[in-house]
Parts: structure tokens; sequence; C-alpha cells
């Protein structure tokens, strides 16, 4: 079974954002990029599957500019097997990335797709389940656990009142939550034998998929600083400051 993992370049999670002065947007000059630490744990799970035995080739693919080969390197250092970059410089969007997404399983024909449940940069989470609607596939969101039997993937997912699980026949696209487990760190050996692995270039053209943007940033700001707190001496103090000051009773 083959199995396809979409991976995106983003803002490493350790670095500070800053909004630009303008609030157009974040600030990325000169910033640590990585890649979006969900789909690291999509990458992981697929290669876990692969030493199991039950998936037979990964195939990693991103969308974005030159600089997201880094990310699929990335990738082919941790277990996949071939990467597809889809080169373009225009700002994309959850519907437009699961249109190229659908595009390349046209053509490659994966049995499954393993997914990080969000980007860490936008916080979207929607690429998934429109990539699932559009294919027309089941899927399993915010996946803990995952368990594959014949032409089925049994989906433990994480809902309000504790775990969920789905059975779904396959293909399917299934997204990643953080407790599916933890990824494993790209040896040096892993890392070299990585330059060596294939990377098909492709664009949003060649694909026929149009990635014009369809939603508008109005502005960019940061959060507003929180206040510091204050100590009471009696519970009296306490309701007076709930009912006068923070007016929540």
């Amino acid at each position: 079974m083959k199995i396809l993992v979409p991976v995106k370049r983003v803002v490493d999670y350790n670095v500070k954002i800053r909004v630009k002065a303008d609030q157009t947007g974040v600030d990325i000059a000169n910033v640590k990029m990585s890649m979006n630490p969900f789909d690291e744990i999509a990458v992981e799970e697929a290669v876990r599957l692969k030493e199991k035995g039950v998936a037979t080739e990964i195939v990693a693919v991103s969308a974005g500019t030159t600089a997201s080969a880094e990310t699929l390197r990335t990738a082919l250092a941790m277990g996949a097997d071939r990467g597809i970059l889809i080169e373009t410089d225009v700002e994309l969007q959850p519907l437009a990335v699961a249109k190229l997404l659908k595009a390349i399983v046209a053509k490659e024909t994966p049995g499954l797709i393993i997914m990080g449940k969000q980007a860490i940069d936008d916080d979207m989470n929607a690429t998934g389940q429109m990539l699932a609607a559009l294919l027309g596939w089941p899927q399993g969101t915010f996946a803990s656990k995952i368990t594959l039997s014949e032409g089925r993937i049994a989906v433990t997912r994480e809902v309000d009142g504790g775990l969920e699980t789905v059975d779904l026949a396959l293909p399917a696209v299934v997204t990643a939550d953080l407790r599916l487990n933890e990824p494993r760190y790209a040896s040096l050996p892993n890392i070299m034998k990585a330059r060596k692995k294939p990377i098909e270039t492709l664009t949003p053209a060649a694909l026929g998929v149009d990635v014009t943007p369809r939603l508008t940033v109005l502005k960019v700001e940061e959060p507003g600083k929180r206040k510091a707190g204050a100590k009471v001496a009696s519970v009296a103090e306490l309701v007076a400051k709930l009912r006068t000051e923070a007016k929540v009773i």
C-alpha cells in the first residue's frame, strides 16, 4: 500500500512570532523554518506502518516556494521514499491545497493519506476535511491511534467526551493529533541518504489547479497583554472585585 503524507514548511515552533509593522502578516524574514509538528507525526506514523510491512511506499508532498524542498528532505530523512514539490509563490489557502492534493492523489493513487490535523501557522484545521470531501473518501480526524486490517482502518480519535473509534474503508484520509506518536530524530546517515532520494517538481498549472486566494487578511495583530494579577485578603474582597472590576458576577 502506498501512503501519501502532505507536509508544510512553517515557522519553527520555538521561534517567537513577530507581526509586521504594517500588520499585513507575520514577519518570516531571517526566521528559522521547519516542518509543521503535526506533519512530523504523520510522517512518523507512515514510517512505522512501513516498518511493520503494512506500507510499501511513502510519498511526501509539499506545496509552496522552492524552500519547501528542505521540508521534503526532512521527511525523506525520517523515512519517506520520495517527494513531490508543488512549487508556487502564491500564498496557499486550505481549499487550494486540498485541490492540489486531490490532483496528486489522481496521479499517485495512494491507499491511505496521513496528514497533520492542522498547521501551526494559520491553525486552519481544514485541509484534511476538504480533501476528504473532494475525494469522496472517509475521514478520521484527530487520530491518537490507528490500526489497519484487510482493506479497513480503525481510527481512535479524541472528542470532547473522551475517545471515539471509527472504522473506515480504505482508501481514507487520516489527520494526526499530538498523541498518535513521538516523531524520531533523523540520523546523520539517513540525512545523507535523503539527498539522493528523488523529489519531483510540479506546478499548480501543470496539475490544472487554480490556487488564487479566496480569503483576504484584513489585519494581523498581537494578542493584548494580560494585566498583572493581584492577591486578595479575603473571600469577601475577591467577590467584590469579581462584581465591581471584572463584572463577571
